[in-house]
């Protein structure tokens, strides 16, 4: 199956070098580009690709509202957004996760990190540039978040192994090996973390994770 993308830049070249990296791929192909965050908005709406690169820095909207209109809570039908930017700061890259960002990475990254975060987004799973991954979730949600959310049910101990692992950046499979227990069994673990949390996918449990300072507890 053909992953559709669409690229979000204010930077002809940097369209065409993300457009040049992704359709070198035989399962990606680009269907759209657009300059600013208003067109972007637009083209996704109209479009709706599996996954849209997103830029942080744009003319008429920025990345972080373009991800809010086309992913925040409360969009009916949420599409799934991967910021790809050259600033590597703490409240942008918080910002379009709160915003429902499945995935940021940086330009300076590789191609091969960029095709990663697409094939990733595309099956519902969730990629962070493993530079920004735990140094920003440790930094900010103590900073940041006066009282988390709780969940609606509560959460077994193995759930609350698999969300600290979750939140110290591993992998389900690295999580399988870890807890000595099947990757089936690790997906069953996220799913009913999320449904309990009220979540949407794994970045949003690691968010969740940080600010209540889970990772800290042992």
């Amino acid at each position: 199956m053909t992953i559709r993308i669409l690229i979000a830049d204010d930077q002809a070249i940097i369209r065409s070098g993300l457009r040049l990296i992704l359709e070198d791929q035989p399962d990606i192909t680009v269907v759209g580009e657009a300059s600013d965050g208003t067109e972007a908005i637009e083209m996704a709406r109209r479009l709706r690709p599996d996954v849209c690169l997103v830029d942080i820095r744009m003319p008429r909207l920025d990345g972080i509202e373009v991800t809010r209109a086309l992913a925040g809570p409360g969009v009916a039908a949420p599409l799934r957004v991967v910021i790809v930017t050259t600033f590597d700061l703490d409240e942008y890259v918080y910002g379009a996760l709160r915003s429902g960002a499945v995935g940021f990475i940086l330009k300076d990254a590789g191609p091969a990190l960029l095709v990663e975060a697409v094939r990733a987004a595309s099956t519902g799973e969730a990629l962070i540039s493993p530079s920004i991954t735990v140094r920003l979730l440790q930094h900010l949600a103590p900073a940041k978040i006066s009282k988390a959310s709780r969940p609606a049910k509560r959460l077994s101990e193995r759930e609350i192994e698999v969300i600290k692992a979750i939140a110290r950046g591993r992998t389900n499979q690295e999580i399988a090996a870890e807890l000595f227990i099947s990757l089936s069994t690790v997906k069953s673990h996220v799913a009913g973390a999320q449904s309990k949390l009220g979540l949407r996918n794994r970045v949003e449990i690691a968010v969740w994770a940080w600010e209540n300072q889970l990772p800290r507890s042992g």
